[in-house]
């Protein structure tokens, strides 16, 4: 039903984090693959992958865009998630996420969702964390808030631009309000 797309930049501990909130939804049934995306060549996320089950699709020396790009063309499942290394999902974001694929399906209109971002409660507060949410209030969710999407409706509009800076950002704008779904799910960065 569903692949997983997790950008690493080879760092383990971020990548173990989002794996290990991502379980409870493949023992459900709606994750079909996990997929981690590696610019690096040091060679960790290619273990973590191996120890964890998830496929590996290395893309060394490549920009965010680029690496989410590489990641969308060797998914499998009608669905793609995109959720950034160190990304913890709310319990309740498996039901969710299956409703909202439900209704998308039934309606036969292009929806894209991301999830409600939550500031970590163990992170410290500065000015810094103030303007991101000023940010998301003014311009709308931003790329650390994960992306759900049907690969036909994403593929239409023309995915992540491979070369394009701030890849994240434009695939969200093309989207537009319209089109995009924010879910009750929050999504909460642990590193």
């Amino acid at each position: 039903m569903l692949s997983v797309i997790i950008p690493t930049e080879g760092v383990e501990q971020t990548a173990v984090a989002t794996l290990a909130a991502l379980v409870p939804g493949a023992a459900a049934g709606i994750i079909k693959e996990v997929l981690l995306v590696d610019g690096t060549s040091s060679g960790v996320i290619e273990r973590v992958a191996d120890v964890a089950g998830c496929r590996f699709v290395g893309c060394e020396g490549s920009s965010q865009g680029a690496a989410l790009a590489a990641g969308a063309r060797e998914a499998r499942s009608p669905w793609l998630m995109f959720l950034p290394a160190g990304a913890v999902l709310d319990t309740g974001w498996i039901e969710e996420t299956t409703q909202f694929i439900q209704a998308v399906a039934a309606s036969g209109r292009d929806r894209a969702a991301v999830f409600r971002y939550a500031r970590s409660p163990y992170a410290d507060t500065g000015f810094r964390d103030v303007l991101w949410s000023v940010a998301r209030k003014l311009v709308g969710p931003l790329s650390d808030q994960g992306l759900l999407i049907a690969r036909d409706h994403y593929d239409r509009l023309g995915g992540y631009p491979p070369q394009a800076r701030r890849s994240e950002a434009r695939l969200l704008r093309r989207l537009g309000r319209s089109s995009r779904t924010m879910l009750r799910s929050r999504i909460v960065m642990v590193a």
